[in-house]
């Protein structure tokens, strides 16, 4: 069975939150930190994966990726705090 993604990145300094939805996670990160994906995670610096999680249908991610993105900050952060609550960047474990 195919697995699928939500994320969350962050930059050095916990100012930028970005949400998306892959099919392979440590290569969409290897993108996201090594700039090879041009807009606003290279703009911002967006490279440190704070949190995730896993799914096997790909249409709940992308309803999961729309509902965070639709959340307050705080919300996010609570989220975010109860996976990690350093806010370390778990692509390290890859």
């Amino acid at each position: 069975m195919k697995s699928y993604w939500v994320y969350i990145l962050t930059n050095q300094n916990h100012t930028v939150l970005y949400i998306g939805v892959t099919s392979e996670l440590e290569q969409r990160v290897y993108q996201h930190k090594n700039k090879l994906t041009k807009g606003f995670t290279e703009k911002y610096n967006v490279e440190k994966l704070i949190y995730f999680k896993e799914t096997t249908d790909p249409m709940s991610a992308i309803e999961r990726e729309k509902q965070l993105k639709g959340w307050t900050r705080k919300k996010k952060e609570n989220l975010i705090k109860r996976m990690n609550p350093e806010w370390n960047d778990l692509s390290l474990e890859f």
